[in-house]
This record gives structure tokens, sequence and C-alpha cells, in this order.
């Protein structure tokens, strides 16, 4: 509606306002002059309860949706189409810590046929005086490695400041949990021409999730996949709650892709394979696993990476589960 019809809206309700108290008013009179307030109240509530409802309004559905389109959207990244039906893994280190320590990682994936690979060089951490990232210049060394190795890159991007100096050196611009709910930096992020991978929140629901999403799209970038890393519940026995579930609703609410990260949902080592399989058996797109060379001197998140002999077990039972094809 115009602004001109707006405004013309607005009398007319200025209007019927004018005419209701108008007549309220003489109702009232009626009802005193009658003497008979009880009936006229008992008649009153009737018309009330009779009073059609306003319609109402239809909301447009979300782009993400699959209202909005019922075709998968398929990212291609590399070698991987991204939602195309068939699963890969990304794998790589919580942070970049060194350019040998990348290299090392880098050349296992290789190895092993993993051709995405995951970088931390911005890392918000719940103390401000944990390990924080090596900023621009941890993307410069995982842009080496990549390029040495043939590989795509992931990598999480905290201020909107960066992400345009980001799309020189990485793939995929990741924003992680923490700031599922920073809108600026999510509507930043649908201007940019990299594909996105958005976390779920760490209390976040599956319709927020979704909202999240609708900024980045509507903004204008459609490359975005959805990453389910876990929630926060009572529960103790793992990192956070693996939202197994969040799987096939995602791939039936929304046309966009949907991975599954087994590292920060469990942070238990020894489950990690289970929970993968899990995933992909529940439709997942993907799955994300942080690898070390050296997990104990890790930066970050040392007790729940995995080294690249464990990696490799990881990757052979995801393979040998008839879920995932081998590249």
């Amino acid at each position: 509606m115009s602004q001109v019809g707006v405004e013309r809206n607005k009398e007319r309700l200025r209007e019927i306002d004018r005419l209701l108290l108008s007549l309220w008013t003489e109702r009232t009179e009626v009802v005193r002059e009658t003497g008979d307030d009880e009936a006229f109240r008992l008649r009153f509530k009737q018309l009330i309860l009779d009073a059609p409802e306003p319609s109402a309004a239809k909301k447009k559905p979300l782009l993400v949706s699959r209202q909005s389109r019922q075709a998968d959207t398929v990212i291609p990244l590399g070698d991987v189409a991204v939602g195309g039906g068939r699963p890969f893994v990304v794998a790589g280190p919580c942070s970049v810590e060194s350019y040998a320590q990348v290299r090392a990682v880098a050349a296992a994936l290789k190895n092993a046929g993993v051709s995405v690979m995951r970088g931390g060089a911005f890392k918000p951490r719940t103390s401000p005086y944990e390990f924080q990232g090596l900023g621009i210049e941890g993307l410069r060394i995982l842009k080496e490695v990549a390029d040495e190795f043939g590989l795509k890159t992931i990598s999480e991007i905290v201020d909107p400041a960066h992400l345009e100096l980001a799309c020189d050196y990485v793939d995929v611009i990741q924003i992680g949990a923490r700031n599922m709910h920073n809108f600026e930096l999510l509507k930043a992020a649908g201007r940019v021409g990299k594909p996105i991978l958005l976390k779920r929140g760490l209390s976040a629901t599956i319709d927020e999730f979704l909202h999240a999403a609708e900024y980045v799209v509507s903004s204008g970038n459609g490359d975005v996949m959805l990453i389910e890393r876990g929630i926060r519940t009572y529960e103790k026995a793992t990192r956070n709650t693996l939202d197994i579930s969040a799987v096939p609703i995602l791939k039936q609410e929304s046309h966009l892709p949907v991975l599954v990260d087994v590292t920060h949902s469990t942070g238990r080592k020894s489950i990690m394979a289970p929970c993968a399989k899990a995933a992909l058996a529940a439709g997942a797109d993907g799955v994300m696993v942080e690898v070390h060379p050296e997990p104990a001197k890790a930066l970050s998140d040392a007790a729940q990476q995995l080294d690249i002999p464990e990696f490799h077990r990881f990757y052979e039972e995801l393979l040998g589960s008839g879920l995932l094809a081998a590249r």
C-alpha cells in the first residue's frame, strides 16, 4: 500500500473512532433513561461476541522456506555440491595457530580425500583472556596452505568490517553460534559474494535459526548453509546437546543445505563418529569435525580435537557405514 493509501486509512479510522464515541455516549444516555442497565449490558456483550473477528494478516513466507522454493539450494564448492545429495566432510583445526600446524592437517585431509578445510582465525571466546586467534594473519596462512593442496576453506568472521577482506582469503564465511543474532553481521553477510555457513545459536529455537538465515538471504545472498552444533540444555554428559531432530525438520522447512558439527555438539571424541553417522542418516548434507596434529598443545578446545590418526579412523568409519561416499 502506498503512503497516500496509508494516510487515507488512518483518517478513515479516526472518523470511525469519533462515530463510535458518539454512539457510545448516546447509548449510555438511553440506558440511563430506560433504567434497565443489566439487560442492555447483556445485549452489548452478545453484540461483541457476535462481531466478526478481523481476518489475520497473511504472513509472507520466508525466502528460506519450502513455501518460497521447493527445490533444494545447491552450493558449488570445488568438487563438492553442497546440498546436492552427496554428503561431505569438513575438517580442520579449531584455531589457525601456525603454518606448520595447518599444513599438517591439510596434507592429512588431502590424503583422505577431504577437500574442504575449516580453520578459525577470529575466535570469540568465553573468556577475554583466552586465545582469540591470529586474525588476518590466520586467514593468510589458511589460504596459502589451501592453495598448495587444492582445498576450499571455511573460517569465521565476527566483525562486518572484515567481511570484504575475508573474501580474498576464504571460500566460505562462517557466522558462529555466538553471532547468530548479530543482525548487522547477518545483513552485511548478505551483501558479499561468498557462501555463508550459519551456525545455530547456543539456545536458539529452529524458528529463530531460520529467521537468522532470512536476514542473510533477504539481504541478497542466497548461498547459505545451516549447521546444527548442539544446543545448551541441563545435560552435562556432553558439551552441548546434539539436536538430531533439527536435521529433518530443517530439511522439511527449508531448502537450504544442513550440516552437523559433531565436535562442538558433543565435545567427546568417543561418540563423534556415531553422532556423525546419526546426522547423515537423518539427512544431513555434511558433517564438520575438528582436527589438530597435536591436540594436547592446541591453543583452543584441546580436549575435543581429533589427532590425525583419530581423524582417519573417524573418516573410515563414516565411509564404512555407507552413509558417505568416497571422493
